[in-house]
């Protein structure tokens, strides 16, 4: 996915992240200015849906329209799972040579149920 807010935000007028904080305020969403710049800057891990409403309700526009599906990279990263498991890369889950894993009692843990 990649993370549109600066498009959206030109096209309404919004050139600086402390102008889209300030709207973002009038509408009850308080940022602070470390999180306004990294939503600014680069994209987002992981949004509130309540914030990413009321950014919608900023701009005037849909989550599609912030969110921009890139399936390219989705297949290339498919493709490359799927050239390591057939090479064996054992650090991979699921591949034919992972190594088992056998669960280890640490101090102070009780045996589970039987």
């Amino acid at each position: 996915m990649r993370w549109n807010l600066r498009l959206k935000a030109a096209e309404r007028g919004i050139w600086k992240s402390t102008e889209m904080r300030r709207r973002l305020a009038e509408y009850g969403l308080e940022i602070s200015a470390g999180k306004m710049s990294a939503l600014w800057t680069t994209t987002p891990t992981t949004i509130r849906l309540d914030d990413l409403d009321v950014i919608c309700t900023v701009l005037d526009c849909t989550p599609a329209e912030l969110l921009i599906r890139e399936p390219e990279q989705v297949e290339a990263r498919r493709t490359h799972n799927r050239a390591a498991r057939t090479a064996g890369d054992p650090t991979l889950p699921g591949s034919p040579s992972s190594p088992a894993v056998t669960p280890r009692l640490g101090r102070n843990r009780s045996l589970p149920p039987a």
